[in-house]
């Protein structure tokens, strides 16, 4: 492994090397869906099923499934005689608990549970405490916690009807669909008041993993107040599980940076690798708890009327408790082109894994190319040896041509540098990353 130079900038302090890659094993989001240019189309162990073969060059091998550390993991069916026989008792629980979901926002309901101290972490002890701490939906112990450990609901997310996103959506029409993934479709809106909502609607897997999967998303949204954090304002589960988001009125970044780039000068690339940087720091270090997105890439991104940055979408994110150094998975999830290396090797997830993706979104940022392009092309292989050579005006977007600020540029260019290095050790931590991104 050769070690190269990392860029200069004079306004930059530090410097660091990164270790050129001949292996980044990033693939593009699998299946057979055409892309679309809002939210998630993150790949998934059923979508690689139709694609996983021919999508992924340089031969490496992602199994791509729901994370087994995930807190609904161990919700999955089981093929037990005894988990046979709880079905009916299950499903007569659970729909009693959509009755109080329906009571309104008031609902109290488990985000996160209670656990033990974990000084040591392996796969073996992983499983077991996650077993003993997130109980299967069929299990005793989780439905006495739906009656005395849940959590209120935010007091402003409002219960939708079925027929009130019916009408919203002229009965989720084909044309109104804007972004889709393993595990959901999202849908443009307009409520009656007129406000513009993004619907999202949770597609895949029994009404039991559905409502686990729609738990652990509520779980974690719950806990999330930030300016550049995507807001939710509500949520039905008539007719399935849905969640209502506002509709950001300039779509994706994704939207803009693949399509016509005339919104996107410089100062607003700018603005949008600073806001979204602090949304990932109140996410790791400013939230109630630790909180690892997992999906940062330019379509969960979404952009305000003034183009400030909002992430969005945390189907896959995971909590990461304060004894855990990281998330060990032996099944993946995620999107090709942002994941780091340790976590097709090692199944390792923690705040590194959104660092990594931050510095590929700066780099899409910077040069107009996608995470992994047509041609299989990652940007960062791509981009690894200009950056070596700190010729950074080869990195440029052209559509950009002399249109910027040199020295935001090489401060976002070292900050990439650093957030895309193969060793998660030496990836900066997000505070650290923000302040280099504003010269601070």
């Amino acid at each position: 492994m050769e070690n190269v130079g990392e860029p200069s900038a004079s306004s930059c302090n530090g410097s660091s090397d990164i270790d050129r890659e001949n292996q980044e094993g990033e693939t593009n989001s699998l299946g057979g869906r055409r892309p679309r240019p809002v939210f998630s189309d993150s790949f998934s162990s059923h979508d690689m099923e139709e694609g996983m073969y021919e999508s992924s060059p340089r031969g490496v091998l992602e199994d791509c499934s729901r994370s087994l550390e995930s807190e609904t993991a161990s919700s999955r069916t089981s093929t037990s005689d005894s988990e046979v026989r709880q079905d009916s008792r299950t499903g007569t629980r659970w729909h009693g608990f959509f009755r109080m979901l329906k009571r309104g926002p008031h609902v109290r309901f488990q985000t996160f549970p209670p656990l033990k101290s974990v000084p040591k972490l392996t796969r073996r002890k992983t499983k077991r405490i996650r077993d003993e701490t997130v109980p299967p939906l069929s299990s005793p112990a989780l439905n006495s916690s739906i009656d005395s450990e849940f959590c209120y609901f935010k007091s402003s997310w409002k219960n939708f009807t079925l027929s009130e996103l019916l009408a919203a959506t002229d009965n989720f029409s084909h044309d109104n669909l804007i972004g889709e993934g393993g595990y959901a479709e999202v849908y443009r809106g307009a409520l009656e008041d007129g406000q513009l909502v993004a619907i999202k609607r949770l597609t895949r897997g029994t009404q039991e993993e559905m409502t686990a999967d729609f738990l652990s998303e509520l779980g974690i949204i719950v806990h999330v107040d930030h300016p550049n954090i995507a807001k939710l304002i509500g949520y039905g589960v008539d007719g399935g599980m849905h969640l209502v988001l506002e509709l950001s009125p300039q779509g994706s970044l994704a939207s803009i940076l693949y399509g016509p780039r005339e919104k996107l000068d410089w100062g607003t690339r700018h603005k949008i690798a600073l806001g979204t940087a602090e949304g990932l720091v109140y996410l790791h270090e400013g939230c109630h708890r630790r909180i690892i997105h997992k999906d940062i890439k330019a379509s969960n991104i979404l952009l305000t009327e003034d183009f400030d940055p909002q992430i969005s979408d945390f189907g896959l994110a995971k909590w990461l408790p304060d004894q855990w150094t990281h998330h060990i998975v032996s099944n993946f999830e995620g999107t090709f082109g942002y994941l780091p290396p340790e976590y097709f090797m090692h199944g390792i997830v923690d705040e590194k894994t959104d660092v990594y993706a931050y510095g590929v979104l700066l780099l899409e940022l910077i040069t107009g190319r996608k995470a992994l392009d047509s041609s299989q092309q990652s940007v960062v292989m791509w981009a690894k040896p200009i950056l070596s050579k700190n010729c950074i005006e080869e990195l440029v977007d052209p559509f950009l041509a002399d249109a910027y600020d040199s020295e935001q540029m090489n401060c976002l260019a070292l900050t990439a540098s650093l957030c895309i290095h193969q060793s998660s050790i030496l990836r900066p931590q997000m505070s650290q990353a923000c302040l280099l991104s504003k010269n601070d």
